[in-house]
């Protein structure tokens, strides 16, 4: 039997569950708070330019998320720009070159290995014996620690650490090897160094992220029939006998709105979520669960460190480029080197020729700068790093920092379940449980598993 759902989030993993819950033949309707959708991978807008609140890039291991973007009718091939595994510095530094071939795996990181330039020959044979090692143990820890211990374990040499595992280990969870996860870690490495080669793959978006799946979700959706609210907010929810009342506001709703509906899928920030379930537990949910259950998981959603990402856009003359894509920086805080990694967005889209994004993982140091003294030493640092004096001197930029992009992917950190004890309430996010750190992937894996729950519950 049809149920009708509501999902309180418009980013992935929200439009993840609304899609998957439409496609099980059940009625949704979504709501947004903000004026974009994507959530915290969104488009925005400044003086003029559409561009996106942080860089991303996806692996080709990402099979939820391509499902669910084809399924909505998002054309792979022109949306994403796929590229072999690779970790590439300027030329000419201290950096190092290895780019996989495309051959089949494990001889693709092989063949790379031997090839790779700016690594000594105790560098190579540090990684062959960590990726042998870590494949035997079936990239899975008994007790986990923290990434730099993990490292150390394995004798990893302190050049490959700078090179290769510390930029890794950012990327991916967005926390530093000395608190992130490395059994976390190493489910990311075994669907990248220790996978086959096509999910290994590099996949950088093309398009900006709210058009790459939400923008999309939202126009398959509202064409068969579902319903997408922008600017709408969800400021409560209540349990009842038969279902759930949703409260919202905003003009999309006409002021002030309340509805009723079979189930709901929290699919907000974890401070947002912990908010609406604090407010489920004040106004009795005992005809639903337990009240301290509920209060008990607010308080842990509560509890997630944040942690930002900063991205500083920097617009150059429209025959500006970068000899590939991208590339990997050394960072040194230090010295004001802040830029972990350089994409040249106009190699993506030519509508963006000459615009650089520098990304800065874990930047809440970098955050705390003035945004023009921070570009201003991002500028210098490509001058300087890609040998071009002219860099130093962008004709435009901007800093955007998502203060709670990701969460702290601490060792052992316990990640709440989708389902809660609540019957017909559900969570749909990156910070819940599940092998991946916070990134897209993790969010349309959540979003599904918070569709099938509740497509399969009883009455």
């Amino acid at each position: 039997m049809a149920k009708h759902f509501a999902v309180a989030g418009g980013g992935w993993a929200g439009f993840a569950a609304a899609v998957e819950l439409a496609r099980a033949g059940h009625q949704v309707t979504v709501f947004e708070a903000a004026r974009s959708l994507g959530g915290r991978a969104r488009r925005v807008s400044f003086d003029g330019r559409e561009l996106d609140n942080g860089q991303h890039i996806m692996l080709g291991a990402y099979s939820e998320s391509l499902r669910i973007m084809r399924a909505v009718g998002v054309d792979l091939r022109s949306a994403v720009l796929t590229l072999p595994l690779q970790m590439r510095y300027p030329p000419g530094g201290d950096g190092m070159d290895f780019l996989a071939p495309r051959l089949p795996a494990p001889l693709h990181v092989g063949i790379a290995l031997l090839r790779a330039k700016g690594l000594a020959r105790e560098d190579k044979m540090a990684l062959a014996r960590f990726t042998t090692t870590a494949r035997w143990m079936d990239w899975r820890l008994n007790n986990d620690c923290n990434v730099a211990e993990l490292l150390e374990r394995f004798d990893q040499t302190p050049r490959l650490v700078a090179l290769m595992w510390r930029p890794l280990c950012l990327a991916a969870l967005n926390t530093p090897p000395e608190r992130a996860s490395a059994q976390v870690f190493l489910a990311v490495l075994r669907d990248s160094l220790g996978a086959r080669r096509a999910a290994s793959d590099m996949l950088v978006p093309r398009a900006d992220l709210s058009a790459l799946f939400p923008d999309a979700a939202a126009a398959w959706l509202q064409g068969k029939g579902n319903t997408v609210h922008l600017g709408a907010k969800v400021t409560s929810i209540g349990p009842k006998a038969d279902g759930w009342t949703v409260e919202a506001s905003g003009a999309a709703v006409g002021g002030d709105w309340t509805g009723k509906f079979d189930g709901v899928v929290l699919a907000a920030s974890p401070t947002a979520t912990a908010a609406l379930l604090s407010g489920t537990h004040r106004a009795g949910a005992s005809e639903a669960a337990n009240p301290s259950e509920l209060a008990e998981l607010a308080s842990q959603l509560a509890a997630f460190e944040p942690e930002p990402i900063t991205t500083c856009y920097l617009q150059y003359a429209p025959d500006t480029r970068l000899a590939i894509p991208f590339y990997a920086l050394i960072d040194d805080p230090a010295t004001q080197r802040w830029g972990q990694f350089v994409f040249d967005r106009g190699q993506l889209d030519a509508k963006h020729a000459g615009l650089f994004a520098v990304v800065i993982s874990a930047s809440s140091d970098a955050a705390s700068l003035p945004q023009e003294e921070l570009a201003a030493a991002i500028a210098a640092q490509l001058a300087a790093d890609l040998a071009r004096p002219e860099l130093g001197n962008p004709a435009w930029s901007k800093v955007i920092t998502e203060k709670r992009a990701t969460y702290a992917c601490t060792p052992a950190l316990k990640r709440p379940a989708n389902e809660t004890p609540a019957k017909g309430l559900v969570l749909a996010g990156d910070y819940t449980a599940g092998e991946y750190p916070a990134t897209l992937e993790m969010a349309v894996r959540s979003g599904v598993q918070a569709a099938h729950l509740l497509a399969k519950a009883k009455p």
